[in-house]
């Protein structure tokens, strides 16, 4: 033991032996679900040492997660005197300890034959929040694997704060002109579409499908590629201008922008039954694109330049309804463009020109206010995760498109991929079984 520890450790010590005595009951008091904490703060969490096959990787994915999902303040980050304090004390719950540490839960992960046995203690209560015993498929630290830790932490998150994380999911780009897809941390980038020039990636409910919009013979076509079985098949029947194709939130119907000779206008057809697809838009010669659903999907909302500029409308899915959603602003401000309908249904997130470059912004359907979110560099093309509270969108601030994630909450942001080129990026739901 450092002197430094050992000091810190004496000092901790006699402020515990200050707070009240509590048993180191480990049985758990009745399932419920979330700590109590005060509003508006974030409860400290410790992510303890894990024993056992993977132990640190387990322990890394967890911690991160977590970290990531911008819920939990991460109390114990390595080479932190608390960090040490975790390895000194091993599995030994020392509530009033670690309540003098800032920790108001711990997480205690041991690896089992099987996957990963997970308690999380709750530190006011001196007892166990929830526990449970979690499989994992094999071989350990593969991308399946990793995939289903996500899941863990995912729970975790949920038991501590009450609401479920989304760290078991991946986000679809382009770059160099084919479709990639990557965890949600970052890791396990892999290309999924052959070279060419494939644009607009919108991922299928289930996770299993992604369509994307892609140069072809006669123009350009829609296509579905299966990510477990990697066929493909073309979506969009008629030849011309087939771009930013979008799935409906329950699966059952694939919206694109279609145009032959003067302008574009959103179509539909059932997925997968396909067919003719049906008009949704009357552009009369403008550009009507880049759909989204709005959770319950009745409604859409999407670009068009029928008032002579891009502006963010909404309508009903049979096109009825049609209202404009974003303000005209004189200026090169009035570029509106690439909505993104929030999962919670309260907002519209779009990139908007705001002193000759794009920024992302978000508008309330409430109340028509909106909120710029970005100001650094170049920011483009949102997407809302799953949780309804991070966005992915590609950004020029490090010199070259990326991809970065951003709590709409508190602005912290995160650079998700690191090769440049990355762009039009799409969130999946959470990812149950993955292909």
């Amino acid at each position: 033991m450092t002197l430094r520890l050992h000091t810190v450790l004496a000092a901790l010590a006699a402020v515990a032996l200050a707070l009240p005595l509590a048993a180191q009951d480990t049985t758990a008091r009745g399932v419920r679900i979330g700590l109590t904490y005060q509003p508006g703060t974030r409860p400290g969490v410790v992510v303890l040492p894990v024993n056992g096959a993977n132990g640190d990787s387990i322990r890394m994915i967890l911690q991160r997660d977590l970290d990531f999902g911008d819920r939990v303040e991460i109390v114990g980050r390595e080479g932190s005197t608390v960090a040490d304090v975790a390895r000194q004390q091993g599995g030994t719950m020392n509530y009033p300890l670690w309540r003098a540490l800032g920790a108001l839960a711990i997480v205690q992960a041991t690896a089992t034959a099987s996957g990963v046995r997970v308690a999380v203690h709750d530190v006011a209560a001196t007892g166990i929040l929830n526990a449970r015993d979690f499989t994992l498929p094999t071989p350990g630290l593969s991308a399946g694997w990793r995939m289903a830790l996500h899941g863990v932490s995912d729970e975790i998150e949920r038991w501590i704060t009450g609401t479920r994380g989304a760290a078991q999911t991946r986000v679809a780009f382009v770059r160099g002109g084919r479709i990639h897809i990557v965890d949600s941390d970052g890791y396990g980038e892999r290309a999924v579409s052959e070279q060419g020039t494939a644009l607009s990636p919108a991922w299928h409910p289930s996770g299993r499908w992604i369509a994307y919009s892609a140069f072809g013979p006669r123009g350009t076509q829609i296509i579905v590629r299966d990510l477990q079985s990697g066929g493909t098949r073309v979506a969009s029947p008629r030849n011309g201008l087939n771009i930013t194709p979008e799935f409906s939130p329950d699966g059952s119907l694939l919206v694109w922008g279609f145009g032959e000779e003067s302008g574009t206008d959103l179509v539909a057809a059932p997925y997968p039954g396909g067919g003719d697809p049906r008009r949704i838009t009357v552009g009369r010669g403008s550009d009507n694109v880049s759909p989204s659903f709005s959770p319950d999907g009745r409604r859409l909302a999407f670009t068009s330049s029928r008032a002579g500029h891009p502006e963010i409308y909404t309508a009903d899915v049979d096109g009825a309804n049609v209202e404009l959603l974003t303000t005209y602003l004189a200026g090169d401000q009035s570029y509106r463009s690439n909505p993104a309908w929030s999962p919670d249904g309260r907002v519209v997130a779009f990139q908007s020109q705001v002193a000759g470059r794009f920024q992302i912004m978000t508008i309330s359907l409430r109340d028509r206010g909106m909120k710029q979110l970005t100001s650094e560099g170049i920011n483009e093309d949102p997407a809302w995760a799953p949780d309804g509270r991070h966005l992915v969108f590609t950004s020029s601030r490090t010199g070259t498109k990326q991809l970065f994630v951003l709590d709409a909450e508190t602005g912290r942001a995160r650079q998700l991929t690191r090769a440049g080129g990355a762009r039009l990026a799409a969130w999946s739901r959470v990812l149950d079984r993955t292909p």
